[in-house]
């Protein structure tokens, strides 16, 4: 990235990092360096930061906590703007107010301590509610679209800051308007309902366990690594398929639950993308069904 913006999101924040190892940030543990990594702390820097981005014409990415995020071992030649640090969460009533890079199970933390209802599923989501938002993320039935008050965001397009209800979300099974539009969630305002403590640390307790049975938490992994595709399941598609443990360099299709590419141990970001193509081409070629990617590949040479 062109050293005089460098210089001038200085003038932003002190948090800036150059050539910064991408493998350190997301869940899959592996990947190439971002150009930049700047982490802003709080939502008016976080605004600054994008404004100045699009005012200089760069190329940027904003993430959270990785968990739906590979990086390329080539390289990602843009800035991160990593949200991490934008983690305020507040309760009043049955109205839970928190900042996008707050953890999911932080939030549906401040859920149960409140006495609130309706979090429960988002509990073991290992993502931010910025992430969350975007792909209307969801989990034993539960999604953000059910919860979502309303989403303050800033418009890419005009550097202004929105509030939309979730009326204009247009939510769906993992998408938003996030996804066609350049907003950048900011903060989020959840509508929850009065529960009892006791009910919702039972179902999520039950829903902690039935992770630990099911899938494969004990590796990195970005979670479900495809959408679920209609009338189908993509880990029973890969099943079938014949992949379940197959694997190229040390990633590998999960053999306790076939939806998810996991890294066993010193994959590459291309172990990860040349399994992906491989899961893609296979369940095709034998089922008819071209499986989507969940996880968002960023950088260089990534086609899938």
């Amino acid at each position: 990235m062109n050293p005089d913006v460098t210089e001038k999101l200085k003038s932003v924040t002190t948090d800036i990092r150059l050539c910064e190892d991408m493998g350190r940030h997301t869940t899959f543990r592996t990947g190439g360096c971002a150009d930049v990594f700047v982490t802003p702390h709080n939502i008016t820097e976080a605004a600054d930061i994008v404004r100045l981005l699009l005012a200089e014409g760069c190329e940027y990415t904003v993430m959270g906590n990785g968990s739906n995020l590979l990086v390329s071992d080539r390289g990602y030649r843009g800035c991160i703007v990593c949200m991490q640090d934008l983690a305020n969460i507040t309760a009043e009533g049955t109205v839970i107010t928190a900042d996008a890079g707050a953890l999911l199970s932080k939030v549906a933390g401040c859920a149960y301590e409140n006495g609130l209802t309706g979090l429960e599923f988002a509990s073991g989501i290992p993502g931010t509610l910025g992430g969350a938002v975007v792909m209307n993320a969801g989990a034993y039935g539960g999604e953000m679209k059910d919860v979502t008050g309303s989403v303050t965001m800033l418009d890419a397009k005009t550097g202004d800051i929105v509030i939309l209800p979730v009326e204009e979300m247009n939510f769906g099974y993992r998408t938003s308007i996030v996804k066609n539009h350049p907003y950048v969630v900011l903060e989020a305002h959840l509508t929850l309902q009065r529960g009892d403590k006791d009910r919702i640390r039972e179902i999520t307790d039950d829903m902690a366990n039935r992770r630990r049975a099911k899938q494969p938490l004990e590796y990195p992994s970005a979670g479900s690594t495809f959408k679920r595709p209609d009338g189908y399941f993509a880990g029973k598609l890969i099943e079938d398929a014949g992949l379940k443990g197959y694997s190229i360099g040390a990633a590998q299709v999960s053999e306790k639950h076939c939806g998810f590419v996991i890294n066993t141990g010193g994959a590459t970001a291309d172990d990860i993308i040349r399994l992906i193509r491989k899961i893609r081409e296979t369940v095709y070629d034998r089922f008819g069904v071209m499986l989507e990617p969940e996880v968002v590949i960023l950088g260089e040479d990534v086609d899938i």
